[in-house]
């Protein structure tokens, strides 16, 4: 994607994530700040001053800092649009149009412009214009509902799961915008509009089908699914969690037969998903027994020899060392100046042609100030004076 222009103005999580996928794969991405700074520089973990969550989603951009509510920001902004791809920004509903920065101020300077606004509730409704993050759209969707134990309260995730879902969705989006851009004789740009509480909707399954039809509400059922069966945690000899699914029928008898459990396969509703989650405590009484008495290795190769499927429950300090992370290079080591090499996860997709890179972690705020506006929107030292001293950038 070298050559492809991005202004990341968004931030937290959600909307920087879309261009930071698309700077994985050799996008130019410039991040745009207040300022005072992204809210994602003073959260969470830090070593040395270095905010560490900033250096995984800000990784791959070049940082920049500028007030899009004073009128030269406004100025400077409407200047580099004009040769970007894509903007990505996550104000509230009707921020951008106030400042006169809204997609049609923004299309009639440049017209094939895509634009990625990213809000938890999206741009019309009822909610558009309440403020919101993903934790309300990890609430609102459904899956806090579903996610724990019946005799207990709801679970909220303990990570960003609405707004790397979202940004999943985002990025996919975007890419499919440039295509039809790209694709048309006269291709233009146009605005995506991505909620937060959608796209982490969309991925909960069936539950909206399944009460239109049946009726059923999807209750909380702890690491068991009410799908298939036998899926659950299991623990071993030595202390070990390991997490098994048996979702496929071959996979499910495999399993039993392991276990020396033969007779269980043959009964009548052992045929199918449906009739094994109806027996699905029995089922978890019989693995658990079998796996209780042996160590997580011996479990892990005795399922391999069989062709089953489980794997340990790992912590980030036991899938550091695991073979499988370290073959395929899911964890890299990426430069950083004050840090040195650090850990972070490697690109999502492996593509062979065209597999991606991460160049660097994020950087400090306003790090790429002077090459930006100097060099590639000419101001002079004069100016650059000026706009500092009225906290423009």
């Amino acid at each position: 994607m070298a050559g492809l222009k991005v202004i990341d103005c968004a931030t937290l999580f959600a909307g920087p994530v879309v261009a930071s996928l698309l700077g994985d794969y050799g996008a130019d991405v410039l991040k745009v700040e207040h300022p005072r700074g992204d809210s994602l520089r003073s959260l969470g973990w830090s070593k040395d001053g270095v905010p560490l969550w900033w250096a995984l989603a800000a990784r791959n951009k070049r940082c920049v800092t500028l007030d899009l509510s004073k009128s030269e920001g406004q100025d400077i902004i409407r200047e580099l649009v004009r040769d970007a791809d894509v903007l990505i920004e996550n104000f509230r509903p009707g921020t951008l149009e106030r400042w006169g920065l809204g997609p049609d101020d923004l299309h009639s300077i440049n017209s094939r412009l895509v634009i990625v606004r990213t809000t938890a509730f999206g741009q019309d409704g009822p909610y558009s214009k309440r403020p919101g993050f993903g934790t309300l759209a990890e609430s609102m969707s459904g899956f806090a509902a579903i996610n724990g134990w019946p005799d207990k309260p709801p679970v909220l995730p303990p990570f960003a799961l609405g707004d790397g879902v979202a940004a999943l969705a985002g990025a996919f989006a975007t890419m499919m915008a440039l295509w039809w851009r790209d694709t048309r004789e006269h291709g233009s740009g146009q605005v995506i509009d991505l909620s937060i509480y959608e796209a982490l909707f969309w991925i909960l399954g069936p539950q909206t089908l399944v009460y239109d039809q049946l009726g059923i509400v999807q209750d909380r059922a702890g690491n068991a699914a009410p799908f298939a069966a036998p899926r659950n945690a299991y623990r071993s000899k030595d202390g070990c969690w390991l997490g098994l699914s048996a979702s496929a029928q071959s996979i499910a008898e495999r399993v039993m037969r392991l276990i020396g459990r033969d007779d269980l396969v043959q009964q009548p509703w052992f045929l199918d998903n449906s009739g094994r989650v109806q027996h699905a405590a029995e089922l978890d009484e019989a693995i658990q027994g079998w796996v209780g008495m042996r160590t997580a290795d011996e479990v892990i190769s005795a399922f391999e020899g069989a062709g089953a499927a489980i794997a340990p429950m790992y912590t980030v300090d036991e899938l550091v060392h695991d073979p499988q992370f370290i073959a395929r290079e899911s964890i890299i080591r990426v430069p950083h100046p004050r840090l040195g090499p650090v850990l972070m996860q490697n690109l999502i997709a492996r593509l062979n042609q065209t597999p991606g890179h991460v160049q660097f972690a994020g950087r400090d705020l306003g790090e790429d100030n002077h090459e930006i506006y100097s060099k590639r929107l000419g101001m002079s030292a004069q100016q650059l004076a000026h706009l500092r001293e009225n906290q423009v950038i």
